[in-house]
């Protein structure tokens, strides 16, 4: 009983760093920033925000983008998500999202998190 237990717990061990592994391959978290770095601090705005950080799913950071939308006289918020999502990513983070902003990622599939503090903060939050 006791082995049947035991290799029991391992299969489940084992399934569940496989998902994990499978789900941070994946995974691709955008954290709008004020600046370009990890030490930067999490936009207010979200389709504002100076700077796409692209982190993988194990907190690598990818890329650092210029928000190309920041200064859009209207319809930032539809731009860029529009935009992260042709990068592939899954995950958005910022200070605060406006309603179209939060629309246009529900239709898009992509997860959200509000977060004030610095990005890399944000990000373990996010792959802890």
């Amino acid at each position: 009983m006791r082995k049947i237990l035991l290799l029991g717990f391992v299969v489940v061990f084992v399934l569940t760093v496989t998902f994990f592994t499978a789900w941070a391959d994946k995974q691709k978290i955008a954290v709008i920033s004020e600046g370009n770095s990890a030490a930067s601090i999490v936009s207010p705005v979200a389709s504002r925000g100076h700077y796409f950080l692209i982190f993988d799913g194990k907190g690598k950071l990818i890329e650092a983008i210029n928000n190309p939308h920041k200064d859009a006289g209207g319809g930032a918020s539809i731009m860029v998500v529009d935009y992260l999502s042709s990068k592939g990513v899954t995950m958005i983070i910022a200070s605060n999202f406006g309603n179209k902003m939060i629309a246009a990622m529900e239709v898009k599939h992509i997860n959200y998190l509000t977060f004030k503090g610095t990005v890399v903060d944000a990000v373990k939050k996010v792959i802890q």
